[in-house]
């Protein structure tokens, strides 16, 4: 069992830069990949980022490539998301997640947060 909890959310001019981070509970956190989906009003949850349990693999929505970038620590058992150049388009609730594979289908994914608000005004 793994809960994860997100934080670092908050209100942004575009242009601005945001750090996500989520804390995961539980000691097998190493061995989980994580990600990162997004959820904007009236539309699917979708894929942003995602990093292998060692960190040595990452992988990026075309529409964050390049501006976001996904890392971790597993030694405090927390991954993080940079966000840099956002968008208004970036506006969405930010979810964490932990699985046994890296997938963009978000119903794959086994362990979810609440989610984290991240709002960039034009």
């Amino acid at each position: 069992q793994v809960q994860l909890v997100e934080s670092g959310g908050g209100l942004v001019q575009a242009g601005g830069s945001l750090r996500l981070s989520c804390a995961a509970s539980g000691r097998t956190f190493s061995s989980y990949a994580m990600g990162w989906f997004r959820q904007a009003p009236g539309k699917e949850r979708e894929f942003v980022a995602a990093i292998s349990w060692s960190g040595g693999s990452t992988y990026y929505a075309d529409s964050v490539k390049g501006r976001f970038t996904i890392s971790r620590d597993n030694a405090k058992n927390t991954v993080y998301l940079q966000m840099n150049s956002l968008k208004p388009e970036d506006t969405a609730v930010y979810y964490c997640a932990a699985g046994r594979s890296i997938v963009v289908v978000s119903t794959v994914w086994s362990y979810w947060g609440q989610g984290t608000q991240v709002t960039v005004s034009s």
